[in-house]
């Protein structure tokens, strides 16, 4: 069911653009437009815009680009009526009556999440059961009190293969419905529908919005796997999410964000107070989960394992968040314990110590080099230096370079200037390497949104390119359209996906319809609205004559007749002779009239 157009003006004038972007990135204004470190990928120079004046946006980094729908739909990961509906409750506007019922889609979503929700239910109440009682004394082993399971909703998964099944079944849940929940599976060998959780601890994930969207389900003896973790849903996606923070999030900007490893640190550490601690789900960290870290705070610490997987991990993710600009700390727990381990045996204002000498992600990588050579030796102290140099040469702030600069050269007795010149050296280097990448990046990034929009637009470039100036001019001038249908009909069009466009266009037109990429994104993907964005991007302060839309219109007119001429050598004889009979049938019709 098609929104109504009125619904969607008031939609989109209740939330412009500006305003619901500035709520996920800081965005500076910069001429007519805004800027800021686009939200979909990592990145330390800002390549991500708004532009007001069309309502759109666009990242000349990875290619993301549309409306305020679309933007929403991305960061938020939902459907189109889920982020219209998200638009809707933010404007205190009122949905449409049966448009979001009339969805498959989200109809699928909204009972996902039910069986999500019943599950968590049943997990908890047979944790509290006797049935339960071996998931329950493993929490209290953990020193996890009553009320931090209630908090966290904790719960066990019974061992059985059909336990869970069989009570969702009694709920209404339907099989296929179960299935897309990752909550159960189909036996391949019997037929047979059967529980994904079986004799685990169970750990609900909630988002920020209080929905349970997935679980993480641990052993509680040595069977493998340790973690069980719910696959992606049409709720969920892991490297979206970060656990625990539903409560994270409103203590973050104060305190900052603990990131840790797993579900069970996170919950040590909120039941003894620091409820600012998060973890990424079942999956690596992302550029996506540091992302999400930036919309939320500032500051973040690193709390990882003392072994070398935890050391490694923290290497990778001080890498990753380090291109978002955030304040890096890094947790040093003594004596190579768990963070879960020394919360256990040691009062929260020992963790709080912890926190106040966290050193900086710099310090942190710099005593890791130190480590890697003998610092005793001149040898050893010449190659740490060029190391050390390179890390430096990473500071954005001259003052910060400074500082280590000195402190290294005091440290090790070198010439400060030596140092200095060293580190410029090398910024020079990766000024030139990172300039090359970023625009070899934006040439790339515009040439795979082409690929997966309008792959035929690599084909034809030269047509591709004048539908793509005609179709920005039509999208911001629609007074426009009667000089340019008369003139050139979809059928000339070279490019499926512009032809489908243009006819869109006409037909919006021709009803008095608005022509907007807000009235379009319902019928479009999220790579061809950036495609779309891209578009109408390069027509945004261009003025615009009749003569340049007839440059346009020759143009296509003249690749259709190369196409036509050069198609004719691929065609068989039969192939023209029925052309050419068909022509002889059109101009006896036309004397006969």
């Amino acid at each position: 069911m098609a929104l109504p157009e009125s619904f969607i003006r008031d939609l989109t004038d209740k939330n412009d653009i500006e305003s619901v972007v500035s709520a996920y990135v800081n965005i500076k204004r910069r001429g007519r437009n805004l800027v800021g470190l686009c939200p979909f990928h990592g990145e330390k120079t800002p390549s991500f815009t708004v532009y007001p004046e069309t309502a759109s946006f666009y990242c000349f980094g990875c290619g993301a680009g549309g409306d305020v729908i679309t933007f929403i739909k991305r960061i938020e990961n939902l459907d189109y009526l889920d982020a219209v509906k998200f638009l809707a409750d933010r404007a205190g506007l009122r949905m449409p009556e049966n448009t979001q019922e009339n969805d498959a889609y989200s109809r699928l979503r909204m009972r996902v999440l039910e069986a999500n929700r019943a599950a968590a239910k049943f997990f908890h109440a047979t944790l509290m059961s006797p049935q339960g009682k071996v998931g329950l004394d493993y929490y209290h082993s953990r020193k996890y009190s009553n009320s931090t399971i209630t908090r966290f909703g904790l719960g066990y998964a019974p061992d059985s293969f059909h336990a869970l099944y069989d009570e969702l079944s009694r709920q209404g849940f339907t099989d296929s419905e179960l299935e897309a929940a990752w909550l159960c599976r189909r036996s391949q060998k019997s037929g047979r529908m059967y529980d994904l959780f079986r004799n685990r601890v169970m750990i609900p994930i909630i988002d920020i919005r209080g929905n349970v969207i997935a679980f993480g389900g641990r052993v509680l003896d040595d069977s493998k796997p340790k973690y069980l973790n719910s696959g992606d849903t049409p709720v969920f996606k892991k490297s979206s999410n970060l656990f625990a923070l539903n409560f994270a999030k409103t203590t973050a900007a104060n305190d900052g964000l603990i990131l840790c490893e797993g579900y069970m640190d996170v919950i040590a550490l909120h039941q003894a107070g620091f409820t600012n601690a998060v973890a990424a789900l079942g999956t690596s960290f992302t550029e996506e989960h540091a992302n999400l870290l930036a919309r939320y705070t500032q500051r973040v610490y690193l709390l990882f394992d003392a072994d070398g997987a935890g050391q490694k991990a923290a290497q990778k993710a001080i890498a990753i968040v380090r291109k978002t600009g955030l304040d890096i700390r890094v947790l040093h727990v003594p004596d190579g314990k768990d963070p879960d381990e020394f919360l256990r045996s040691n009062p929260p204002e020992m963790f709080r110590k912890l926190l106040e000498e966290a050193s900086n992600d710099v310090e942190y990588r710099l005593m890791k080099l130190g480590r890697q050579h003998l610092l005793n030796t001149a040898d050893g102290r010449a190659a740490y230096l060029r190391e050390a140099a390179g890390v430096l040469a990473g500071l954005d702030s001259p003052i910060e370079r400074d500082v280590y600069i000195g402190q290294l050269s005091s440290t090790l007795g070198v010439d400060k200037g030596a140092l200095k010149q060293e580190v410029e050296r090398i910024r020079q280097r990766n000024r030139r390497s990172q300039e090359k990448t970023r625009m070899t990046t934006v040439v790339r990034q515009a040439d795979n949104l082409t690929k997966k929009a309008n792959p035929e637009a690599l084909e034809f470039p030269r047509a591709a390119s004048a539908e793509e100036g005609l179709l920005g001019i039509l999208i911001l001038h629609p007074d426009m359209i009667p000089k340019v249908q008369g003139k050139l009909s979809p059928s000339q069009m070279v490019t499926p996906f512009n032809r489908r466009v243009y006819e869109q266009i006409l037909d919006r037109h021709s009803k008095g319809l608005l022509i907007e990429l807000s009235f379009l994104a319902a019928d479009y993907s999220e790579e061809e609205m950036g495609y779309l964005a891209q578009i109408v991007r390069g027509a945004v302060g261009k003025d615009v004559s009749e003569q340049d839309l007839q440059a346009y219109i020759d143009v296509l007119h003249d690749e259709e007749a190369r196409g036509r001429n050069r198609n004719v050598s691929d065609m068989s004889d039969e192939d023209i002779r029925d052309i050419l009979q068909a022509m002889k049938k059109a101009q006896q019709g036309g004397t006969n009239t």
